[in-house]
């Protein structure tokens, strides 16, 4: 065992690499809504975007079937009215910050008593 202990080299696993730690903590509630008005947007899209994919290869696998080709034409265009919507509540979710005078969602904070 003394021989397997003399060419095993212990591990020196507690040394500083020097990268900073990952802040995840959320700093203020504007963050928080920021974050998740951001990632609501991002998977709506790409589920619309999944959609309009699923219509169109839905339409080219029809074979001239009418009531296929007519399913496929309400998924295509059930996904871009979903973009649409997706792209509206984005606009108006940025002119009612800017209106308000907040800048920025991220810029909100709770009140606090001092």
């Amino acid at each position: 065992m003394k021989l397997l202990e003399s060419l095993i080299k212990p591990v020196q696993a507690q040394s500083d690499l020097g990268v900073p730690e990952p802040d995840y903590a959320v700093s203020s509630i504007g963050n928080l809504l920021s974050g998740l008005v951001n990632a609501a947007i991002v998977i709506g899209a790409l589920a619309a975007f999944l959609y309009l994919i699923l219509g169109g290869l839905q339409w080219i696998t029809a074979g001239g079937d009418k009531t296929k080709t007519e399913e496929a034409q309400k998924k295509i265009t059930n996904a871009i009215i979903g973009l649409v919507i997706i792209a509206a509540a984005y606009a108006i979710i940025t002119v009612v910050v800017q209106f308000l005078g907040i800048g920025e969602i991220s810029s909100l904070s709770l009140p606090a008593i001092e």
